[in-house]
C-alpha cells in the first residue's frame, strides 16, 4: 500500500531563496530513489518562508531507507537555513 509523506519547512527570513534552491536539488534526487512514486516541492502563497515537500512512496520502509541516502553534510546545510525543525507525517 502506498504512503504519502508531507514535510513542512520554515526558512529563516534571510535564507528563503537558499532553502528553496537547496530543496529543488533534494526533490530532484529523491525523484530518482527506489520506491519513490512522486515528489513535489510546494511554496506557500501566504508566507514565502514556508515550503512543503509532498512525497508518495511504495511504503514507509522505502521512504525511511531513502532518507538514509542524504549525506550528513547536506543535512547540516539545511539546519543553517531553517528557522525551526521541520515537521513531517505519513498519510494514507
Amino acid at each position: 500500500m502506498t504512503v504519502t509523506r508531507i514535510n513542512h519547512f520554515e526558512a529563516k527570513q534571510d535564507s528563503i531563496n537558499k532553502l528553496d534552491a537547496f530543496m529543488e536539488k533534494v526533490v530532484a534526487k529523491v525523484r530518482t530513489l527506489p520506491g519513490c512514486r512522486s515528489v513535489r516541492l510546494l511554496r506557500s502563497v501566504e508566507n514565502r518562508a514556508h515550503l512543503a515537500i509532498v512525497e508518495e512512496w511504495d511504503s514507509i520502509e522505502a521512504h525511511q531507507k531513502a532518507a538514509t541516502t542524504i549525506p550528513p553534510d547536506e543535512l547540516s546545510q539545511v539546519k543553517a537555513l531553517i528557522a525551526k525543525p521541520p515537521v513531517g507525517e505519513y498519510y494514507q
